[in-house]
């Protein structure tokens, strides 16, 4: 007897990010497998139209229905070359899929596109790493706990030395406030700006920053903290499926004193508490780095990041890693350039840094 209908194949195409069903569809199917916001198409296009780089992707369907999703990047750098990134300006990404069938279908097709884009590489930052990629381990970590009930209790949760900086940060004078205005866009990026400037790093377009913002809409604010009119910390914060996540962040020299960042991330808890968040994602250091220990001051507990990449043929791994030794003399050389020649040479370089 005949099958009443036919066998469906699955099939591996790029996806039609100008395409506003397809962008829905994928959204879709993120939420449903339980993707990070950086698995989002609309982080994709973000990035992509805050830096110039290129939104794409690699969708896997069977019978008119999603079975895997790629989100991808396309970065191109005259100073670190061209790669797929998945994703972007993230710290996450990967494949989902249904099946190891259809990841595994996801990865060839990845490294094909590569060759296609005359890519070196291909990276993958989350999920399961494909067989015959390389696996990196070890280099960074992820600081993730679950929200208290509340302030007192969040309070308690830091262990006592670290939770005594906070106190001299809640009685420091300084205005906190939440938003996504103007005002909180440039305060944000002057204190980022700085902040980059004085660790030697490149600093990103304003405009990365800006189409985060609108696109995320609501899944995205900024918390600023000023001492007497002046912004001294600032964080550009996500939200997704109930966490919430620090993700662009910095201080001024005043910070430390008055003990500002500190103060941030703690109003920041209660804020995020107020909205329905349940999970603190403190994001990832690397490992055995300042902000690494910072972070497990806080009580959190580092989680090994696993990543993965795909080189082509005699390709060198591509290095965009801003704490390496080969890049220690240029770190140094930067530091001494003046802010404003830093602030407008910088989102030149950082774009590549994807």
């Amino acid at each position: 007897m005949n099958a009443p209908f036919p066998l469906c194949r699955e099939r591996v195409t790029v996806a039609d990010l100008r395409d506003p069903g397809e962008v829905a569809r994928i959204e879709g199917f993120v939420a449903t497998m339980g993707g990070s916001v950086f698995h989002r198409p609309a982080w994709l296009l973000a990035t992509a139209e805050g830096t110039g780089q290129t939104a794409t992707g690699i969708i896997a369907e069977k019978g008119g229905q999603l079975t895997g999703w790629l989100s991808l990047t396309l970065v191109h750098s005259p100073i670190f070359g061209r790669a797929l990134v998945s994703s972007g300006f993230a710290v996450g990404g990967g494949i989902l899929a249904e099946s190891s069938r259809a990841a595994r279908k996801l990865a060839e097709s990845a490294t094909e596109l590569a060759v296609r884009y005359s890519c070196d590489s291909v990276e993958l930052r989350g999920g399961d790493c494909p067989e015959g990629w390389e696996p990196i381990t070890g280099k960074h970590s992820g600081f993730a706990k679950q929200l208290e009930a509340n302030d007192d209790a969040e309070l308690a949760a830091v262990p006592r030395k670290h939770r005594a900086e906070i106190r001299k940060g809640l009685k420091a004078d300084l205005d906190v406030s939440f938003g996504t205005d103007q005002a909180h866009r440039s305060a944000f990026y002057a204190t980022y700006a700085a902040s980059v400037h004085n660790l030697g790093t490149p600093v990103f377009p304003r405009s990365l920053f800006d189409a985060v913002l609108d696109r995320l809409g609501e899944g995205a604010d900024i918390v600023v903290a000023r001492h007497k009119g002046e912004p001294v910390s600032a964080v550009l914060n996500l939200y997704h499926r109930g966490t919430v996540m620090p993700f662009w962040g910095g201080g001024t020299f005043a910070a430390r004193g008055l003990r500002a960042n500190e103060r941030v991330y703690y109003e920041l808890m209660s804020h995020a508490r107020a909205r329905g968040c349940t999970r603190f994602d403190f994001g990832r250091s690397k490992t055995d780095s300042g902000p690494y220990n910072y972070k497990k001051n806080w009580g959190f507990e580092p989680e090994p990041l696993e990543y993965a990449s795909w080189s082509a043929p005699g390709a060198p791994v591509r290095n965009i890693d801003p704490t390496d030794a080969t890049y220690a003399r240029k770190i140094d050389l930067w530091k001494r350039l003046p802010l404003p020649v830093a602030n407008r040479l910088g989102p030149l370089i950082a774009r590549g840094l994807a």
